[in-house]
C-alpha cells in the first residue's frame, strides 16, 4: 500500500532526515584507514542515541546493526565487522532513522584515505545518477521515467546499474511501496502523486550489473568481483518539485 503524507508530516520526516545526514557528516572525517566499519558502527549508533533518535535497521527483518557497511565488491547489506580499512578501499554507510516515529534513509559511499581515477569516476558517476534519478520525481511523471534516466546516464559512462535491489517508498516503515527501480523505460510503470515519500538509491558497478548472495543471507556481491558504490536520498514529491529530506541543503560530497 502506497501512504501519501501531508505536509506536516513531511516536515518531521525532514528533521529525521536532517539528524541523518548530519551523521554522514561526521562520518566524513571519521572515516579513515586503520579504523574497522565495527567502530563506525558504534559511532553511528551512539550519535544517533544521543540525538533522540533510534536506529531503525535494528530488528528490521531479523537484522542486527544500525548501519550497513559494504566494502568494495560487496553491493549492499554488508556486516559491520572488525576488519582494518586500509587506503583504497571503498565504504558504502546505508542507515535508517527513526525520530519521534518519523522515518529517513540514506546511504553515502566514501573512499578510505587516498583515492584512484576508478574510485573517482565510480563515485562521481554514481552520485550524479543519484541525482538525474531525483530530477525526474516530478508529479505526474512515472516511476520508469527515474530508471530510465539513471540507467540511460550510467550505461553511457561505461557502467552497469545493480537491478536486484531498487529504492521504495518509506514512512511509517522503512520499506513500503512503490518499489523505484534504477533501470526501466520512460514513460512506464506508476504515476507519481504528491505526497508520496521515496527513496532513490542507485547502486553501481564498475563490471557486470549481476551479484551473488553470502551465505549470510544478507549480505550482496558483485558476481565479476568489481566494485560496487551507492549514494541514496529520501525524498518527497510535491508540486514544487522533488524535496530532499536527508541532505540538509547540500549535495552529497565525499
Amino acid at each position: 500500500m502506497i501512504t501519501l503524507k501531508s505536509a506536516r508530516e513531511i516536515d518531521r520526516m525532514d528533521e529525521s532526515g536532517e539528524l541523518l545526514a548530519d551523521v554522514h557528516r561526521h562520518l566524513r572525517d571519521f572515516i579513515k584507514p586503520g579504523i574497522t566499519s565495527w567502530d563506525i558502527e558504534v559511532f553511528v549508533k551512539d550519535f544517533i542515541e544521543k540525538n533522540g533518535g533510534i536506529a531503525a535497521q535494528i530488528g528490521y527483518e531479523g537484522y542486527k546493526y544500525a548501519t550497513c557497511c559494504s566494502i568494495n565488491d560487496e553491493i549492499c547489506h554488508g556486516f559491520p565487522r572488525k576488519k582494518v580499512l586500509k587506503s583504497g578501499d571503498l565504504i558504502k554507510v546505508d542507515m535508517c532513522i527513526d525520530l519521534k516515529g518519523a522515518m529517513s534513509d540514506s546511504c553515502w559511499s566514501y573512499v578510505v584515505g587516498e583515492s584512484t581515477p576508478e574510485l573517482d569516476h565510480l563515485m562521481e558517476v554514481t552520485k550524479k545518477a543519484l541525482y538525474i534519478g531525483i530530477e525526474q520525481a516530478q508529479v505526474g511523471n512515472r516511476i520508469g521515467d527515474i530508471g530510465h534516466a539513471i540507467q540511460t546516464y550510467v550505461e553511457g559512462e561505461g557502467l552497469a546499474v545493480v537491478r536486484d535491489f531498487v529504492g521504495h517508498g518509506i514512512g511509517p516503515t522503512i520499506h513500503e511501496s512503490p518499489s523505484v527501480p534504477h533501470y526501466g523505460e520512460a514513460g512506464k510503470g506508476l504515476r507519481l502523486k504528491e505526497g508520496m515519500v521515496i527513496t532513490i538509491e542507485p547502486m553501481v558497478n564498475t563490471g557486470t550489473w549481476r551479484m551473488k548472495m553470502d551465505p549470510n543471507g544478507w549480505t550482496a556481491y558483485t558476481q565479476d568481483g568489481g566494485l560496487s558504490c551507492q549514494f541514496e536520498h529520501t525524498l518527497a514529491i510535491t508540486k514544487e518539485g522533488p524535496r530532499i529530506l536527508t541532505s540538509q541543503g547540500e549535495e552529497l560530497t565525499y
